[in-house]
């Protein structure tokens, strides 16, 4: 088959003037940010996204860079005057405790609404979908943020998993009954360990000042998407080095690895790739004969797997 004939998620494309432009800055911004790490230059993730902002607004003012919203390629001139602040505040009345009001309980697979969808089949369904997808992607993301930080013992297990998971389910109750987006453990919480921050002060701060970044939020929203795309891809660079951990010699523990690591960005899902490498490390441990290896636990959650994707 001819190759041009192909089609991929992804393409190259042209560069200059305007076709891909963001792309170029982003490439850029990334350089800078290697060398700053390089460097170990403190806030090197920071001054990245400003180093990246900064010619972008200059791409703009020259015509490099063309506004067009039906492209998501919005201004990157920060507005802030005095009715905007506080302007993130106005839509709070209206979504606080919105979860609650059964009256707005509806799926679209159903004709069920309100209560009755809550003691239906398929919200317990949605309920242990979720449930699947928040405690393994919190769970792939402490470990992996842990392992960066050195936190983890000598088994590679998190000291007082108990309590980090505790604090997660809270923080994503109080989120759904504020009406925010889910307010779970993020893995860009491995860009402050790189600089430092280890302790629950960090944590205490940076809550203080997401706080304080509500009231301005037209400046931050300004920033665009490849401006924070570096900051990403080493937040990517920060977790893969774990992989120096795995053992390559042993390939039952090297195929599971390999093929969590795989699913993941393919299914854009932390809980998926953790899932098929769950399976995939009862399934080949199993079969090669190390049953030792494999505990009740395992092949309960590696079953429940199986049956969340072809039923659920």
């Amino acid at each position: 088959m001819d190759g041009s004939c192909l089609t991929t998620l992804v393409a190259f494309r042209n560069a200059w003037p305007t076709d891909g432009i963001c792309a170029t800055l982003a490439l850029i911004g990334l350089l800078v940010t290697v060398v700053l790490f390089h460097k170990r230059v403190k806030g090197a993730i920071l001054i990245g996204i400003l180093f990246t902002w900064g010619p972008g607004m200059l791409c703009q003012a020259a015509g490099l860079y063309q506004v067009n919203p039906e492209a998501k390629m919005y201004s990157l001139y920060p507005s802030l005057n005095f009715s905007s602040i506080g302007g993130a505040f106005r839509e709070f009345g209206s979504l606080f405790g919105e979860c609650l009001n059964a009256d707005k309980w509806s799926q679209e697979s159903s004709h069920l609404t309100g209560w009755k969808l809550l003691l239906s089949g398929n919200f317990l369904i949605v309920v242990f979908t979720l449930l699947f997808d928040d405690l393994f992607n919190t769970l792939g993301t402490l470990t992996g943020v842990a392992s960066t930080a050195k936190m983890l013992d000598k088994d590679g297990r998190m000291p007082r998993l108990k309590e980090a998971l505790l604090a997660d389910a809270v923080a994503t109750t109080a989120g759904a009954l504020l009406g925010a987006t889910t307010t779970t453990t993020y893995v860009e919480s491995a860009t402050g360990v790189s600089e430092g921050g280890r302790t629950g002060l960090t944590a205490c701060v940076t809550a203080v000042l997401f706080l304080l970044s509500v009231l301005f939020a037209p400046v931050f929203t300004a920033i665009p998407a490849f401006a924070t795309a570096p900051a990403l891809v080493m937040v990517g660079f920060l977790m893969i080095a774990q992989i120096r951990n795995i053992n390559f010699n042993d390939l039952t523990e090297f195929f599971p690895c390999l093929v969590a690591i795989i699913v993941m960005p393919f299914s854009y899902n932390i809980a998926d790739g953790i899932g098929f490498g769950f399976i995939a490390w009862t399934a080949v441990n199993l079969l090669c004969g190390h049953r030792e290896r494999v505990n009740p636990i395992l092949i309960g959650a590696s079953l429940l797997f199986l049956a969340k994707y072809p039923f659920l």
